[in-house]
């Protein structure tokens, strides 16, 4: 990873990369902390941080380490369903936190109730199978896992008399506002699961038949992702974290400003109140893209913006992309320099804890995905680049179905060199137009401009993202 103009970011990824690869390389089907081999921090556990944040990096730069950590992943299984079980659901409900497989978390609200880490998991699985075009983890034992997450949402949701599927007592990324009806996020990782299970099933028919799944299965499973309720509130022309969400209670940002205020507010004023502690419909719009418009993000991350508080180390990573996407390109560079300086500059004041793995890993999501334009979650490779003025030139590395792709952006112009792989070409696309690349020659075309179509929203006060420039002095 090289980053030209800010030496700060680019030492501080390259930080970051070491370190998940230190904690991933030799795992050897172990989980891979919170907190990677650095601190006693959540007391070695494991969360969706794994699937959702450390691996998708790991999946572009270290595949064989990602193969090793859904391999322990799966070998839970067993425990999620006795887990899914004990509930009385059907399927499989795996852990909020754990270490061997069993839930170790006593508080429903953020604990099992988050229940989109099932579909966080099936997606990383997903994302292994398309990136790296190996079929055989998901033959091995990715379908099973796939299945018996599918079959939990099924459990778990319901249509109601027009037909609308419902998941109702969920909580989302947003762990201040818990046990709700329809979280976006969750409703829409739950549909991509459910339709990724019915997909696998078709890939490996006489597997899932073994497993018990029946054509009827699979359309239901269908049915329920293709009726599921996404909250829209038509009047501000905005998604709703959940349902309701933009009728609540707007939270007093200029009296209540102790940070974080997990640690100073109960809960029973944080509940019915639109404070957010982490981005939660804008990871939404991060991890299932194509829902939204380009309109809607725009709005989206407008409104959410002025009330995320940032009390996760999560959210900075995810603010950073999306903020890139809608033409915030200085905010954006803002998040990424927070996400990738929170432990070298102890931003968090408990680093002593232990490293934040999520945020290193979201380090290289906010530059690689964020400025770099990566997406891959229609299955096919994009790379839309488009870097702030910080920041005068940006190159990174990937694997892409055994290809290896070095990107060369800067403002003018990006160049992809195409290295070893299985053939001579590969097709991918660059905003939003195929482009096919050869391994002979590198291919270099003109960046594409994006306007905001919005000016750049303000923060809750003091919650501004940290400047580079105050961090420097």
């Amino acid at each position: 990873m090289e980053v030209e103009g800010d030496p700060e970011c680019q030492q501080a990824v390259r930080f970051g990369l070491f370190h998940l690869l230190q904690a991933s390389a030799r795992a050897e089907r172990r989980a891979i902390p919170s907190k990677g081999l650095t601190g006693t921090g959540y007391d070695g556990h494991a969360f969706w941080d794994t699937e959702g944040f450390v691996l998708p990096v790991l999946t572009y730069t270290a595949p064989h380490a990602v193969a090793d950590a859904l391999r322990w992943r799966a070998s839970t299984l067993d425990l999620a369903k006795e887990r899914a079980a004990e509930l009385g659901l059907e399927g499989a409900a795996f852990p909020w936190r754990t270490i061997r497989g069993q839930e170790s978390s006593a508080y429903w609200p953020a604990g099992t109730a988050a229940w989109h880490i099932n579909a966080d998991i099936a997606m990383a699985f997903e994302r292994y199978r398309i990136v790296t075009g190996d079929g055989s983890l998901e033959e091995e034992c990715g379908l099973a896992v796939l299945i018996e997450t599918a079959r939990l949402w099924l459990s778990l949701g319901h249509h109601d008399r027009h037909g609308v599927w419902h998941l109702d007592g969920v909580t989302g990324p947003d762990e201040y506002t818990a046990v709700v009806r329809d979280n976006v996020f969750t409703n829409l990782m739950a549909a991509h699961n459910l339709h990724t299970a019915a997909d696998a099933c078709l890939r490996h028919p006489e597997a899932a038949e073994a497993m018990g799944v029946t054509t009827e299965e699979m359309a239901a499973w269908r049915d329920a992702a293709d009726a599921a309720n996404i909250p829209y509130d038509e009047e501000l022309g905005v998604h709703q974290q959940c349902e309701g969400f933009t009728t609540l209670a707007e939270w007093d940002f200029e009296a209540n400003t102790t940070y974080p205020l997990l640690l100073h507010e109960a809960y029973v004023r944080l509940y019915p109140a639109q404070v957010i502690k982490q981005a939660d419909l804008v990871l939404a719009m991060q991890w299932q893209s194509h829902a939204f418009t380009p309109e809607q993000k725009a709005r989206n991350v407008d409104y959410y913006e002025r009330r995320m508080v940032r009390d996760s180390s999560l959210s900075a990573c995810t603010q950073a992309v999306m903020c890139a996407e809608v033409g915030h390109l200085e905010l954006a560079h803002d998040y990424a320099y927070e996400a990738a300086l929170i432990d070298l500059r102890d931003l968090h004041r408990n680093t002593r804890d232990g490293l934040h793995m999520a945020s290193l890993a979201g380090a290289w999501t906010a530059l690689v995905v964020g400025f770099g334009g990566l997406r891959d979650d229609e299955g096919i490779l994009s790379i839309d680049p488009q870097l702030p003025d910080g920041i005068s030139r940006l190159r990174f590395r990937l694997r892409w179905r055994g290809f290896r792709l070095i990107v060369d952006a800067n403002h003018t112009d990006v160049t992809f060199i195409l290295g070893d792989g299985p053939g001579t070409q590969l097709t991918m696309r660059h905003a939003g137009q195929d482009l096919t690349l050869h391994t002979d020659t590198p291919s270099t075309i003109a960046v594409r401009t994006r306007k905001p179509l919005l000016p750049p929203p303000p923060q809750p006060p003091g919650r501004e993202p940290v400047h580079r420039r105050a961090l420097a002095r």
